[in-house]
């Protein structure tokens, strides 16, 4: 149902602009009849009402956040937990994330068919002088043990230890190696670009992607058993369907793609990915919908609905593309999903007024304003707070 719904937004000129709200959100049928996997990264919502140093201490609303895991499994999307969208080593700490990763599985385990997988780094180890290959090594083993105490199956994360002590691609080849060696469980392997995360340049030895890419489908390829995937963030829907093709059998590839995951989810003659996405944590209905479509053969209706949400997501992932998690928090906050828009580490703060207005008009564009009279009424709230109202 049309809506008669104003806001005055601001935009670039630094003026404020009345904004007719157009008001139409994609509902989501039952899921049903995938015929992708697909995860969503989904993110941690902060308590915010403590006395805390929002900078520094990571108080999590664990009633929230699990409940967010929930609405996630309702739509038919598993869970990627603790990853960066999550402010994995950004906000969220590994004391944080085992509690997370605990809460996570155990309410997993209350649910039939509930996908879920966790990410494991070596985010605890502390750079130091003399670090060597065996204390990244021994880093990974320590979380590997902890998410398969919990039964938790693995998202093996890439490690900004490892790229400050590997002096070759030997180096990542010898802890991969090790690594998938021990696990109990095939795992999916995530290479985060450094437009998320500029500590992780010249992962797998090499600044050319192409050249690394070689060292990591080299690693997928020795190990197919050990490997049920790989996610690539490196926003390049060409590079994604150029290491797709040279996968061996079996090996899936999860696009980590925020920019072109529509296309590279509909695939094309030669294959397809699947997801593993941050932005599905934001779009959840709209993703939803569309892979029902795509499920019952239906291309065109699968692009009609998700197509429309690419912009949002450049958008949300622009450069500095590490904030984005600002904008995929503040979707959840105007669509009611949480009561407000606080975040670990203060990372609120990390997008302008400006980008959040674009952010609405985007999301209302597209079909993610479930409920467009609130959105409106919390987008107020924030203008307002931020002296633009």
């Amino acid at each position: 149902m049309k809506i008669n719904l104003r806001i005055n937004l601001p935009g670039a000129d630094g003026r404020l602009t009345p904004y007719a709200v157009a008001g139409v959100p994609v509902m989501a049928p039952a899921p049903r009849g995938w015929n992708r996997v697909a995860y969503s990264a989904a993110h941690v919502v902060a308590a915010p009402l403590v006395d805390n140093n929002p900078w520094l201490d990571e108080d999590v609303d664990w009633e929230r956040t699990i409940a967010y895991r929930h609405h996630l499994w309702d739509l038919g999307l598993g869970v990627a937990e603790a990853m960066d969208t999550a402010q994995r080593g950004m906000g969220l700490g590994w004391g944080g994330a085992q509690e997370l990763i605990r809460r996570s599985l155990e309410a997993a385990r209350g649910r039939e068919g509930a996908l879920i997988a966790c990410g494991v780094g070596t985010d605890h180890l502390q750079p130091h002088a003399g670090l060597t290959l065996d204390d990244v090594i021994r880093a990974y083993e320590e979380q590997v043990a902890f998410v398969e105490g919990q039964g938790g199956r693995i998202i093996l994360m890439a490690s900004r230890a490892l790229v400050l002590v590997a002096r070759s691609p030997d180096d990542y080849l010898r802890v991969y190696d090790r690594i998938l060696s021990q696990v109990k469980q095939p795992v999916i392997l995530h290479w985060l670009g450094e437009m998320f995360d500029p500590a992780l340049k010249g992962y797998w030895g090499s600044d050319d992607h192409m050249t690394a890419m070689d060292v990591c489908v080299d690693l997928i390829n020795s190990h197919p058993e050990k490997v049920d995937g790989i996610k690539i963030s490196l926003l390049s829907a060409e590079k994604e369907i150029a290491m797709r093709r040279r996968l061996v059998q079996g090996v899936r590839m999860y696009t980590g793609d925020d920019f072109n995951y529509a296309e590279l989810i509909a695939g094309d003659q030669a294959g397809y990915s699947d997801a593993l996405l941050g932005i599905f944590d934001a779009i959840a209905p709209v993703a939803s919908a569309a892979l029902t479509r795509l499920g019952a053969g239906d291309v065109e209706g699968f692009h009609t609905i998700l197509a429309p949400t690419v912009p949002l997501s450049r958008h949300i992932f622009k450069a500095p593309t590490r904030f984005y998690k600002t904008g995929v928090v503040f979707l959840a906050y105007l669509n009611g999903l949480q009561d407000h828009f606080m975040m670990l580490g203060g990372q609120q703060s990390a997008r302008s007024l400006v980008h959040l207005a674009e952010l609405f008009r985007l999301a209302d564009a597209c079909g993610c304003l479930r409920d467009p009279d609130l959105a409106a009424t919390r987008m107020t709230r924030v203008l307002a707070l931020g002296g633009a109202a």
